[in-house]
């Protein structure tokens, strides 16, 4: 599936699912059903979208969860670029496993 993880905004068509807060995201990550996600940066005023691609980092490593594509849709441009380098963590991490 697609989500679309964003507080205000709606998704750009009807194929991703949309949930508004930290909690819901995790909810749908946890249960490996996320093949993409696309995160905002600014989810309010609690947990933001580093946040979510922080913790699928965590679980990514720790073999917990498979890991999903990760997009920021954000216009938060710091915010953006600290999301889009922990997927790139991630790619690279799953690459190196790979070659064990």
């Amino acid at each position: 599936m697609k989500l679309f993880v964003d507080d205000i905004r709606n998704p750009p068509d009807m194929t991703w699912c949309v949930v508004r807060t930290f909690e819901g995201a995790i909810t749908y990550l946890k249960h490996n059903v996320v093949e993409v996600i696309s995160l905002d940066h600014d989810l309010g005023k609690r947990k933001s979208g580093y946040d979510i691609a922080k913790w699928i980092e965590e679980q990514v490593f720790l073999h917990q969860i498979q890991a999903p594509e990760i997009l920021c849709h954000s216009q938060n441009p710091v915010g953006k670029k600290n999301i889009l380098a922990v997927g790139e963590a991630i790619e690279r991490f799953l690459f190196s496993s790979k070659k064990i």
